[in-house]
């Protein structure tokens, strides 16, 4: 859909900035976006998660939230919609998914036990990696620029050989859906349904990040012919019936700025996993989440579910994922569900893997034009295959002309990338070092572009 299937009726003012302030707010913020003020952000592409905009029906359902510590109203209605998504019996509020991985991981994960993956992003390999676990992602190998319709898939052969090789250590098979790490890329059910049959084989658990699962079943209704005639939610259903457990951050397909929950149907390991939401997050019925933020997410699960929103958040990402490559900008393709994915290495080739092009180009984008992106590569991941900026588009906030902008921006940084150089870390996390280290621009290259 190429217009945007709602009007607007509430704005937010855009910072509008100069490139000489901008300067100053970079070096300020250590070269690190995450440590940028969002009133001096133009366009923000940092993230897709918590930053959707409210429709009516959602800031209505507001004003009916309950707020009792236990036995909230509004916690009924949020279990009502989890149930009707996922198809499971037991749902378990978490104040948003990173919550629901430490409980799986405080419950499940010992050191050295195995968790293999098509790609884990960021703070589920955090957990994971903090419980002790040994992470394989096996994605399959497919080009860059290869239009296979479900890159987001994991390499089943590459799977078997692992539940051969380590038997019992291995705990669970994680598959993210759609595969943020990997260029934000569909999972096929197929992909699902034999990654279930060989975890039943082995007999391990599988576990779905599902939070962008509505995005994922549209792309599946496009790509697969099996599918075209079938509803959103008839395919999300059918996706999660493999699921032993379920994860799902109602920031994303949920609508809601903060919110999640874990689902499953395995009631022992369902209450297991209660002591530990009590002792982390709150009581059964709230979860670490306000009753407004219950009421939000019920009615926002459904909205996801519809097909002319799906199709019009589908069109923004590949409108812009064809205005970058139109320009010989190398992303990610086909387009994926929320984000546009550019290969920096690829597009600033002169720059070193290990002075991270991918943060360089981050870097370069709000000094051209005050947009926040986030670097997806060797940075964040130190082991990634792919430099990655990612352009995370959120849901319904943003118009096909502030996309436009996006792609001018690109233009622009195009006809000066020579003088665009590499980074260097001064200061780093020990856990999740995208987020809070301290960096510098090489020979101050900020300052010639």
């Amino acid at each position: 859909m190429r217009f945007e299937p709602f009007k607007i009726k509430v704005i937010e003012p855009i910072a509008i900035t100069t490139k000489e302030e901008r300067l100053k707010y970079i070096e300020n913020a250590y070269f690190n976006v995450f440590f940028l003020p969002s009133n001096v952000i133009t366009i923000d592409l940092l993230t897709d998660s918590g930053t959707s905009a409210l429709s009516k029906y959602q800031m209505s359902a507001m004003m009916l939230g309950d707020e009792a510590y236990a036995g909230s109203e509004s916690y009924y209605k949020f279990e009502e919609s989890a149930k009707k998504l996922t198809g499971k019996n037991f749902i378990i509020p978490v104040h948003q998914g990173r919550a629901g991985e430490k409980i799986i991981t405080t419950s499940l994960i010992n050191r050295g036990d195995i968790v293999i993956s098509n790609t884990l992003f960021d703070t589920t390999r955090g957990n994971f990696e903090f419980g002790g676990a040994i992470i394989y992602d096996i994605p399959e190998e497919h080009s860059l620029e290869s239009e296979y319709p479900f890159k987001g898939n994991i390499d089943l052969n590459k799977l078997e050989d692992l539940l051969k090789k380590f038997e019992r250590k291995v705990k669970l098979v994680v598959l993210t859906i759609t595969n943020n790490s990997g260029g934000g890329q569909a999972v096929s059910i197929e992909n699902v349904k034999r990654t279930k049959e060989l975890c039943e084989k082995y007999n391990v658990k599988l576990m779905i990040d599902a939070c962008r699962i509505c995005e994922n079943s549209y792309l599946v209704k496009l790509r697969d012919e099996n599918y075209k005639n079938k509803t959103i939610l008839e395919i999300v259903n059918e996706t999660l019936k493999y699921a032993d457990i379920i994860t799902f951050s109602a920031k994303k397909d949920g609508l809601n700025h903060i919110g999640g929950f874990i689902a499953l149907d395995d009631e022992k390991l369902a209450d297991e996993f209660k002591n530990y939401l009590v002792l982390f997050e709150g009581f059964p019925t709230y979860g670490g989440m306000a009753g407004r933020d219950l009421e939000i997410i019920a009615v926002g699960i459904m909205e996801a579910l519809d097909e002319n929103y799906l199709s019009h958040r589908i069109s923004q990402v590949k409108f812009l994922n064809e205005k970058l490559y139109n320009l010989g900008i190398p992303v990610m393709r086909p387009f994926g569900g929320h984000a546009v994915y550019v290969e920096a290495k690829q597009f600033l080739e002169h720059i070193d893997e290990n002075e991270f092009p991918g943060q360089s180009l981050v870097i370069a984008l709000y000094i051209e034009g005050g947009i926040r992106a986030v670097e997806v590569g060797k940075f964040m991941f130190k082991d990634a295959k792919y430099n990655f900026v990612r352009l995370a588009i959120p849901r319904r906030v943003y118009t096909y002309s502030h996309l436009e902008y996006v792609a001018e921006v690109f233009e622009n940084i195009k006809k000066k990338k020579d003088n665009i150089k590499g980074m260097r870390i001064v200061k780093e996390s020990k856990f999740l070092r995208h987020f809070t280290s301290h960096l510098e621009a090489i020979d101050n290259w900020h300052l010639k572009v």
